[in-house]
């Protein structure tokens, strides 16, 4: 049966009386106000057993979304401090935002962060291996809501990104070189760079960006070692002679500039006593030619005064023979008008020179003619004949 209560909790419609003897009754302000206290401190016993107290903290190294059930609105909490929001209405969701590793090593799965060592085909066929290859990475702040739509509340985004995409791209980066060129350091860095842009690339949607992946170094088998360390010894000799090469180049640079410059300080030398003989030379030619001068004058005034007196004698000669050949001359042309008679004289002269040797018997008995053997002539002629036959 339906009743009405007053605000002062007494009932208007007649009831069943309560027995006498002073009770309180059930509906009276005090009984209200303990239920009300009752259901308000379940209400915040049930919010405190939840956490869902209206108002939560944001550590220095988290980031939160504060999510609207009725709106569907989300809202980034990306400042550390205290963050509050609609009890039942709305819900606050902490990521951590501080740098995670992710680690492959060891020949079986850990945990999500932790698998098994990553091996590499190299592009010569063979194979290699990281014994570690640690990768640091961290949520996005800015796509922390992206983040909790792709991934879900809390450590989940952990679990599958990073190793849905890391060991791929890692054996695709350093799969393009051989062996030995993944243990070059500068080819490491580059697969290692590029390793970890392609990784940022596939990431990026899901809120989540790689720091940095570590930089172990390869391994293989014992035998590859081993030829991989006589490389590399190889290479620090050649290295080595290098160093040595440049070396002598540069003392031989320098012997050579050395030489150069004594060389020029004994061309410069050279050069000025040169010069110095040349002067010598030009003055002493200078001389001699002055001496030859001076000499061609004297001995052309000599031969200009020898001409003059030559000429002068020549002429004297001259007139002195044509003299005498006028003088013979005049002999000859009285020769020629005596006649026969100057012959005569000359023959009879010239008979006056010569002896003769007169033999006293005659050949004719009647002479016509007289013969003259020169009896010296016939002694000389003797004398060879006789000395001819002696031989």
């Amino acid at each position: 049966m339906a009743r009405t209560i007053d605000v002062d909790g007494r009932s208007t419609n007649p009831g069943p009386r309560e027995p006498h003897g002073g009770g309180i009754s059930a509906f009276s302000p005090k009984v209200l106000s303990a239920a009300l206290i009752s259901m308000a401190a379940g209400l915040l016993g049930l919010m405190a057993l939840t956490g869902r107290l209206g108002v939560t903290n944001v550590g220095t190294k988290e980031v939160a979304v504060v999510v609207n059930y009725i709106s569907g609105a989300e809202r980034a909490v990306l400042s550390p401090g205290y963050c509050f929001y609609l009890p039942f209405i709305e819900e606050v969701f902490i990521f951590d935002r501080s740098q995670q590793r992710f680690t492959m090593s060891g020949n079986s799965y850990r945990e999500s962060n932790h698998v098994p060592q990553l091996t590499v085909r190299a592009s010569d066929g063979s194979s290699f291996y990281f014994e570690e290859m640690p990768i640091q990475y961290q949520i996005k702040p800015g796509m922390v809501t992206t983040l909790l739509q792709d991934s879900g509340p809390g450590a989940r985004y952990k679990e599958e990104w990073i190793k849905a995409h890391a060991r791929s791209i890692l054996r695709d980066e350093f799969g393009r070189f051989t062996p030995v060129e993944a243990a070059n350091p500068t080819v490491f860095l580059q697969a290692q760079a590029e390793s970890k842009r392609r990784l940022n690339i596939a990431l990026e949607p899901h809120g989540i960006e790689v720091v940095l992946i570590g930089t172990p170094t390869p391994k293989f088998d014992k035998a590859y070692e081993q030829a991989i360390e006589d490389r590399k010894s190889a290479d620090q000799e050649v290295e080595r002679l290098e160093v040595v090469l440049d070396q002598l180049v540069e003392e031989r640079d320098q012997k050579l500039a050395a030489v150069e410059r004594q060389k020029s300080v004994e061309m410069a030398e050279l050069t000025g006593e040169l010069k110095k003989e040349l002067l010598e030379a030009e003055r002493m030619r200078i001389q001699v030619e002055r001496g030859a001068d001076a000499f061609a004058a004297r001995r052309r005034l000599e031969g200009e005064a020898s001409e003059a007196g030559k000429t002068q004698e020549a002429r004297g000669l001259v007139a002195r023979y044509t003299k005498e050949a006028e003088g013979l001359e005049s002999q000859a042309k009285a020769l020629e008008l005596k006649g026969d008679v100057v012959v005569r004289e000359a023959l009879v002269k010239k008979l006056t020179s010569i002896e003769f040797t007169l033999v006293p018997y005659s050949r004719d008995s009647q002479p016509t003619r007289l013969e003259h053997v020169d009896a010296k002539g016939m002694d000389a002629m003797s004398g060879s004949a006789e000395a001819g036959g002696d031989n």
